[in-house]
């Protein structure tokens, strides 16, 4: 199960939920940020006002130019690439601990893809898709983080991805300060599952790293052992690997169920298949076997809480 203990720090979009700061002066209202609210630490950010553009002010957009990406401010003509730039880079250079970034989709300082790409500046046309300035740059120094706009998290797959890497990722970065090799064992242990579900062979080498620890090499062993966390956690688990972990707890299980309880199981696994249900109702039900039965080892996976449960059915 998932540390209660353990917030995530969040960097989010000020104009999400915080204060009335988008370009036009209005507040963007999101109920998943809300929701997620009481169980991380967030940062609100707003890069267009902490580069000195007011609110409300006139909209900015991002055009290319040699080559190049440049945003500007078609009502005056203003250049704010570079101080943009700089700003982003000072700023993350500044966050010590941070585990995931909520950002504003198609804005032009923090939409993650889905930003407007104009040919020119005045009466320009689109030509394309493009990612914000800043959130560029937090691509960059963050990369293998939780990072996603609120666009996209409205999507449940992406949402349980973006929640899952979220707090395994907030609960290895208190791990690694302590540098205890008993506590990296136990961490790859309850994670097991959940890392299964998304890359197994990484999950191997993530194991062969704790394997080659010999007592002088604490900090390149964790270090190691992140980079491979994260480039395990990248991509949203397949349905079909997510099955595979499904079968294997319902296989420790199965001995104590009964026909009924069994037959439930195969249902729902069959609705899960068929895109009818969301994994996280499957979850739920074995979760009150492991429970109901008693089973230690299930019951330390994660797997099957990988989050808080409030999260669960948003």
């Amino acid at each position: 199960m998932y540390e209660k203990k353990i917030k995530p720090i969040v960097v989010i979009s000020n104009c999400l939920e915080f204060k009335a700061c988008r370009y036009n002066g209005k507040l963007i209202t999101n109920s998943f940020v809300k929701t997620l609210q009481p169980f991380v630490i967030y940062k609100p950010i707003c890069p267009e006002i902490e580069i000195g553009l007011g609110v409300p002010r006139d909209p900015i957009k991002i055009v290319t130019k040699n080559n190049k990406q440049n945003l500007v401010q078609p009502s005056t003509g203003n250049d704010y690439t570079f101080v943009m730039n700089d700003f982003a880079i000072k700023f993350n250079d500044s966050l010590t601990e941070v585990d995931g970034f909520i950002l504003k989709s198609s804005s032009p300082s923090c939409g993650i893809k889905d930003v407007n790409l104009y040919d020119k500046l005045d009466k320009g046309h689109l030509i394309g898709k493009t990612t914000g300035l800043f959130a560029k740059e937090v691509l960059k120094k963050f990369e293998g983080l939780a990072i996603e706009d609120e666009a996209r998290l409205a999507n449940h797959r992406i949402r349980e991805h973006f929640l899952t890497k979220l707090f395994l990722l907030a609960s290895f970065r208190h791990l690694k300060k302590k540098q205890s090799i008993a506590g990296l064992i136990k961490f790859h242990s309850v994670n097991k599952f959940i890392l299964m579900s998304h890359n197994q062979s990484k999950t191997r080498e993530l194991g062969n790293i704790i394997g080659s620890y010999n007592n002088n090499n604490l900090e390149d062993i964790f270090n190691n052992y992140e980079e491979k966390l994260k480039i395990a956690l990248k991509s949203v688990a397949r349905k079909g690997s997510n099955i595979n972990m499904l079968m294997h707890a319902f296989g420790y299980l199965s001995k104590n169920l009964n026909s009924k309880e069994k037959a439930l199981f195969l249902e729902n696994l069959d609705k899960y298949r068929n895109n009818e249900i969301a994994i996280t109702s499957i979850l739920m039900l074995l979760k009150s076997w492991v429970l109901k039965y008693e089973h230690n080892y299930l019951m330390e996976q994660t797997f099957f809480s990988p989050y808080p449960v409030e999260l669960m059915n948003i």
